[in-house]
């Protein structure tokens, strides 16, 4: 287990969230102290977290959250995140780790090469990039301010829930999130699933078989 340095809350605050489909859900966003990237990532927390909260780790995607870019599945992923934790009581840790740790302009270079025939980790490589850059020790620091050391992780990803059970957090349960296919995001999700195993049921894409095979 690794091993992190405690970081504190800083400030608590209530705020409405209100999404553009009409969805609304009251919220306390909370702000730390001592985190180990010095990153300003929040906490959204949703209903009442209780003895077995949901917890999602959202990396921040501004192409996605804000603009509602179909060239992936965050901006919707956030959205039922938001509403599924709300319903059963839990935290949306929002990540400032955005193009999956590679930075805002990178992601959108990466973004020119995937134009090009490249899948979207091919895309970080060819740029001298990681495939994921993301480290959860920072997500680890709040869910302990928040006392929060067992959960269930509304994740797709297998990593995320490795790298917390490694940093301590007890991972219960693995909950899917949805699956938010567009025509321009389908290679994104089957790069995913082929190169990350990622729990996506995509099968039933066409040409997914043929990938896989070759």
């Amino acid at each position: 287990m690794r091993d992190h340095p405690t970081a504190t809350v800083r400030t608590r605050v209530r705020v409405p969230l209100r999404f553009g489909d009409g969805y609304s859900a009251d919220a306390d966003l909370v702000t730390f102290h001592g985190l180990v990237d010095g990153k300003e990532h929040l906490a959204v927390v949703l209903g009442d977290p209780g003895t077995d909260p949901l917890v999602r780790l959202h990396s921040e995607c501004l192409t996605g959250d804000v603009f509602g870019s179909a060239r992936c599945d965050c901006g919707p992923q956030l959205r039922e995140a938001v509403e599924q934790i709300a319903e059963r009581g839990g935290v949306l840790l929002y990540l400032r780790q955005e193009g999956r740790g590679i930075g805002l302009y990178n992601k959108l270079d990466a973004y020119a090469l995937q134009d090009e025939g490249l899948d979207t980790y091919a895309a970080n490589a060819a740029l001298g990039l990681p495939e994921d850059d993301r480290d959860y020790t920072a997500a680890a620091q709040m869910l302990q301010a928040l006392g929060i050391d067992t959960l269930d992780l509304l994740s797709n990803n297998p990593d995320k829930a490795e790298q917390l059970r490694d940093l301590g957090v007890t991972v219960s349960h693995r909950v899917p999130t949805g699956v938010f296919t567009t025509a321009h995001n389908v290679r994104y999700l089957r790069a995913k699933v082929l190169q990350t195993q990622h729990t996506l049921p995509l099968p039933e894409l066409t040409g997914l078989t043929e990938l896989t095979a070759g």
